[in-house]
């Protein structure tokens, strides 16, 4: 057998993240994964754990000490997956200086420092990189602008890195639509509402962690070897337009 191929994903200790790291695990990865603080528990499959490391990946420096300390350890590194992300809700008029520029360090810089530093090590493995955007990157974001601004900047430079930096090291991003996570209630808001959301979809019902997992494991496989700088959907066929049902209930109105 050859050795083990070896994972890097960023946020996975939870959500969708943790997700990615189980379904790596159980395709026989040695995960890495990062954050401020480690898991309650360790992300483990069949007697085999996630390991973790303390590191904020909008510090840079912080950034590539960990992605060579990784990559140290296994002698190999074959995947980044750029998973952390998110924001919460800030109106556009009032969104600080201070938070458009976190917002826009944890979501657009933070991948291209994790890549930059895994740059070596992937191009030596002829390894990949799949960033995790959103359907915000694609669609209006209100409310959460400044993210929808950075996940599209994040899809921009996932077909820029695939020009520079093919044929060596294949680049990638899922376009991830609406997931039930732990945090569904704050996200979605009520039991009821999210039923509600589910049933407006086509596939009827939202995404779950282990569809974005399934996508990251195809996009690093050699079944996706021609595939790069591409942004594959994962959203279960995407959000119906209001317009529709507003002319439904006139319809029936009238």
């Amino acid at each position: 057998m050859g050795q083990a191929r070896v994972a890097i994903v960023t946020g996975g200790t939870r959500g969708i993240g943790a997700a990615i790291v189980r379904r790596l695990l159980a395709d026989g990865y040695r995960v890495a994964t990062c954050g401020r603080t480690p898991p309650d528990a360790p992300i483990a499959v069949d007697g085999r754990e996630a390991e973790f490391d303390a590191c904020d990946i909008r510090d840079q420096p912080a950034v590539q000490a960990w992605v060579d300390a990784v990559a140290a350890r296994h002698g190999r590194l074959d995947l980044v997956v750029n998973n952390a992300g998110g924001s919460p809700q800030a109106e556009a008029a009032n969104a600080s200086a201070r938070f458009s520029e976190r917002i826009l360090q944890l979501n657009l810089l933070a991948p291209l420092h994790v890549s930059q530093a895994a740059y070596p090590h992937l191009r030596a493995a002829r390894g990949s990189i799949v960033n995790i955007a959103s359907v915000s990157a694609v669609r209006p974001s209100p409310d959460t602008a400044i993210y929808g601004a950075a996940k599209a900047g994040l899809v921009s430079l996932t077909t820029s890195l695939a020009q520079e930096w093919g044929p060596d090291v294949r680049v990638n991003a899922i376009i991830v639509g609406l997931i039930e996570t732990e945090q569904s209630a704050m996200t979605y808001g009520s039991d009821a509402a999210q039923q509600r959301i589910a049933a407006s979809l086509p596939l009827g019902r939202m995404g779950r962690g282990q569809d974005v997992a399934d996508a990251v494991v195809f996009l690093a496989s050699p079944a996706a070897a021609y595939i790069s700088g591409a942004r594959l959907e994962v959203h279960g066929g995407g959000e119906r337009p209001l317009f529709l049902e507003i002319v439904k209930q006139e319809a029936r109105q009238g």
